[in-house]
């Protein structure tokens, strides 16, 4: 469909005529002027966006950038004027946290129940703090909350260290204590987080605060200088430095711990250590990280993050899975991580794993039955350890006619898709998501949601089609959740140069989502995902003479050049799907170097990739690539096949091109 004909629909959908509108470029100078902090010039250009169909966000930017000295009175106006949008609640939502920091208890309590949105951590948290102090009953259950948001943050922020202050000790057992206090720091202190560990620390023990900072400037200094850890303070100082040691010089940590520091912490204190020496050497892919973890008295003394990667180390034990160490860390997890498919799925292989009695085997089966299903990676192994295939489900129940005039008369719908349309896709994939899954409570149904999905499809947006029906619960519609645009383009490339299309469309549909002019922040561009040069690079291997950057949001450039990359990896790595999509995610070398090690089973290996974002990456191209593969030849397909073997390079092979980018 035409451009032009798109947003002439599109603005007849939210003005209710063809009336003319101001021209788009207005928005996308305010826009940018904006994301300047220009104040005066949104001003100036305000009254130009009057009666455009993204007047909202006009207005948005320009009440926004001067929030902090706005009067009550013109920010209420705003939200009479623009009730029921996404830029009311956004707009809120800002306000929200502005009342917090300074402390306006009262005018927050009043905006706060109109907030529909519910998704912000730092204003949930001021939330719980005004409700504590004004429901006194409701005391433990804020703390819990807090609790909870608090020791999930990486970052502080001024909200949740307030509301975890204030409530530090109000509760029972389950909300905010002075042991959470110390994991905050100990939590902070591994990650580099050095204002969330002193907030912590302040809470508990201000006066710890110079040593705090002397710790973090030399750890091993600090521990050389002290004898003996007596005091409660003293012991849990020695550990954050053990902490910090294992971050930079692990065995050091390792030996400190061992042989002069250990016997002198709580048994809770020492478990914590040696699983941050346990996750760090686990992260480096060492052979000792299992035995590090073995030293753990009690799993319960970890967070859900640290038994992770006690799992991963099991799994890679040198002399094969450790599948006692698999089932004492998911067993050691809380309900929320127990539930998490890849720790119910190696649960289930634990308890498979050396000669199970029945009990075990039905356990094991109740677990992989729980999360079955053509979904996702662990998903589809589930469905593999009980016998089946990965195949293509059925299609829900067709859309009504007026399911689809629904989500083709909402307004908030319509918004996004314009501003999409015109090149604001930051603000139109927000407003989309917002009137998706926040603007009622609990989001749209099922129903809803496959008719807006079936919308975005229809208008080609592809990421807002696939995000908005994996939303789905029940229903699976296969065509939104995987479609396969530009098939002819897609297929005939990868047969070209001997790829699996279902390894390609696998690949696509979590590096761009089908957008064409997709582009990272770290510079890569179109439907693959290119680096420019790799793009340059890839160019001259396959002798496309005349090749320039800006080709690469050319639909069949960009396919030509990313499945000609992706087969270079895919044969230097010989033949490994995990290996090739975690070379495209993160280069060539690091699989390389990640391969080294025992042999394991490409689930195993995939799942002990050391960065989350390669990790997840490489799951969901596989899982993808398994379905696609079923859908594009009709026959059940194995994702277990796809991941293989993988350990050190067969000294048969070639050596590797130590050229590829």
């Amino acid at each position: 469909m035409k451009l032009r004909t798109i947003l002439a629909s599109l603005a007849v959908a939210l003005l209710g005529c063809a009336q003319a509108q101001p021209k788009d470029d207005v928005l996308l100078q305010m826009q940018e002027a904006f994301r300047r902090g220009d104040k005066a010039k949104l001003a100036q250009m305000l009254p130009q966006a009057q009666g455009h169909v993204l007047e909202p966000w006009a207005a948005y930017w320009e009440l926004r950038a001067r929030l902090d000295t706005a009067p009550p009175a013109e920010i209420q106006q705003f939200l009479a004027k623009y009730a029921g949008t996404y830029q009311e609640d956004r707009l809120r939502n800002d306000w929200l946290q502005l009342l917090g920091q300074r402390r306006d208890w009262d005018t927050f309590a009043q905006e706060f129940p109109k907030y529909r949105m519910r998704d912000d951590r730092e204003v949930r948290c001021y939330a719980l703090l005004v409700q504590s102090q004004r429901e006194p009953n409701g005391i433990a259950g804020a703390s819990e909350e807090v609790r909870k948001l608090w020791l999930g943050q990486r970052d502080a922020d001024d909200g949740c260290t307030l509301a975890a202050e204030a409530l530090l000790g109000k509760g029972d057992a389950r909300g905010v204590t002075q042991a959470d206090a110390w994991r905050k720091a100990r939590q902070s202190v591994e990650t580099n987080r050095v204002r969330a560990a002193a907030n912590a620390l302040e809470m508990v023990k201000p006066e710890a605060l110079p040593l705090l900072n002397e710790l973090n400037a030399s750890p091993s200094r600090f521990l050389t200088s002290k004898v003996f850890a007596a005091s409660k303070t003293r012991r849990e100082m020695v550990g954050l430095a053990l902490i910090k040691l294992a971050t930079t010089d692990l065995d050091q940590a390792a030996a400190q711990l061992e042989n002069k520091w250990g016997p002198q912490l709580h048994p809770e204190e020492r478990d914590w250590v040696w699983g941050v020496i346990g996750r760090q050497a686990a992260q480096r892919l060492l052979p000792e990280a299992n035995a590090y973890f073995a030293k753990v008295d009690r799993d319960k003394h970890l967070s859900d993050e640290l038994l992770g990667w006690k799992v991963r180390a099991a799994l890679r034990a040198p002399k094969g899975a450790d599948w006692r160490n698999v089932r004492e860390a998911v067993d050691g997890m809380s309900e929320e991580g127990q539930a998490d498919p890849a720790w119910v799925y190696w649960k289930a292989r634990a308890l498979l794993g050396a000669n199970p009695s029945e009990a075990q085997r039905a356990e094991a089966a109740k677990l992989l039955q729980a999360i079955a299903s053509p979904r996702g990676f662990y998903e589809q192994l589930a469905l593999e350890e009980l016998g089946q295939k990965i195949t293509v489900p059925g299609k829900p129940v067709p859309l009504t006619d007026a399911e689809k005039q629904a989500a083709r008369q909402n307004p908030g719908l319509n918004r996004a898709l314009y501003a999409i349309a015109i090149g604001l896709r930051s603000e139109g994939t927000r407003e989309w998501n917002y009137t998706t899954s926040l603007h009622q409570r609990g989001g749209m149904h099922d129903r809803e949601l496959l008719a807006a999905a079936q919308y975005a499809c229809d208008r080609e947006v592809w990421d807002r089609c696939i995000n908005t029906s994996e939303r789905t619960r029940a229903e699976f519609d296969v065509d939104q959740r995987f479609p396969t645009p530009f098939r002819e383009a897609v297929v005939r490339r990868s047969r070209e140069i001997n790829l699996d299309p279902a390894y390609v469309y696998g690949l696509i549909r979590q590096e761009s989502r089908f957008v064409t002019d997709a582009r990272s922040s770290v510079g890569a561009s179109g439907l693959m995902q290119v680096m420019p040069a790799t793009a340059r690079w890839t160019a001259r291997k396959l002798g496309m003479e005349g090749f320039n950057v800006g080709q690469l949001n050319e639909r069949d450039t960009n396919i030509a050049i990313g499945t000609g990359y992706l087969k270079l990896v895919l044969d230097d790595l010989g033949g490994s799907m995990p290996m090739a999509a975690a070379a495209y995610n993160a280069g060539p070398s690091r699989p390389r170097a990640w391969r080294n090690g025992p042999t394991l089973e490409g689930a195993a290996w995939a799942e002990n990739v050391p960065f989350q974002e390669t990790r997840d990456y490489v799951k969901k191209v596989l899982s993808n690539t398994t379905f696609y593969a079923a859908m594009l030849t009709g026959q059940p397909q194995s994702l277990k096949a796809r991941l293989g073997m993988i350990g050190p390079r067969d000294t048969a092979q070639p050596a590797a091109n130590t050229d590829l980018p």
